[in-house]
Order: structure tokens, then C-alpha cells, then sequence
């Protein structure tokens, strides 16, 4: 008898933690496990939101993550670097397209294209050019290089 009057409050003690745990007003057993029942439904629903913004996310992020730039002057000429996490087919013809149209000469040049895209280049003016340039023009050029590479790919897609 002893041993059936433990289980019997074993079990009204577990049934009310469920019930606390689920904010369930019921008293009757049925009607907590039924509350319990539909609180799992939901924070299985809850679940399945949060993995599919998380893959919306994580795909966004693929898709926008654009390479970084950075430019700096030497003295004659720029220090040019692109680095981007993921392989970028056909940015290198769109950089060097924007460096010619700069009159921009390459004088040396290191790129990577494998696994991930990382182009280092320092450019020289064009001794016929009647203007200079600066490094933030420079930057501007490889910027809008990399947007229209992208825009152009997105295209393709």
C-alpha cells in the first residue's frame, strides 16, 4: 500500500511540475497532459521558424557578402587589396577592366582564385595622364568594379 500511495504522489508531483512548466491552468490529468501535448506542438513550431530564418540567413549572407577592398597610397602609385571568403569567377577581369579604364598600370600583381578570392596589386598612374588620381578614386572604381561583377552574376543565377 505504501508503495502505491508513493507512486500516486510521484506521479501528482510530476504532473504538476508539467503543469507549471507548460502554464497549464487545468486540474484534471487529461486535460495538463493535453496542455503539455500542444505546448511541445508549439515550441516545435518555434523550432522550425528558427532553422528556416536561420538558413534564410545564412543564404542572404552567401549572396550579399561582397568582397572587402582597401586602397592605400605609396609613393607612387596604390597598394590595392580585394579579399573575399567565397571564389569569385570573373571579378579579375572586371578589376583590371576598372584599373584600365582608371589608366591605372599594374606593375605587380598576386591573386588567388580557389577556394576563396584574393587579389594584392600595386598600381602605378599612367605617365600620359593629365590628371591625377587619388586612393578614395581608386577605391570608388574597385568598389563599383565588384557591383557591377555582382549585379552581373546575380543576372546569370
Amino acid at each position: 500500500m505504501v508503495s502505491r500511495e508513493h507512486k500516486r504522489a510521484a506521479l501528482h508531483e510530476k504532473l504538476q511540475l508539467l503543469r507549471s512548466i507548460t502554464n497549464s491552468h487545468a486540474v484534471n490529468k487529461t486535460t495538463i497532459i493535453v496542455d503539455a501535448s500542444k505546448y511541445i506542438e508549439e515550441l516545435k513550431q518555434k523550432v522550425e521558424r528558427l532553422n528556416q530564418d536561420i538558413s534564410a540567413a545564412q543564404t542572404s549572407n552567401d549572396q550579399n557578402a561582397l568582397p572587402m577592398v582597401a586602397v592605400e597610397t605609396l609613393e607612387k602609385g596604390f597598394l590595392i587589396n580585394v579579399f573575399s571568403e567565397k571564389s569569385c569567377p570573373g571579378l579579375l577581369v572586371s578589376l583590371l577592366e576598372a584599373f584600365e579604364e582608371l589608366g591605372l598600370n599594374i606593375l605587380e600583381a598576386r591573386v588567388s582564385c580557389t577556394d576563396s578570392f584574393r587579389l594584392q596589386a600595386v598600381g602605378g598612374e599612367n605617365e600620359e595622364q593629365s590628371e591625377s588620381i587619388d586612393a578614395q578614386v581608386v577605391k570608388q572604381a574597385v568598389l563599383q568594379a565588384i557591383k557591377n561583377w555582382s549585379e552581373g552574376t546575380d543576372q546569370q543565377e
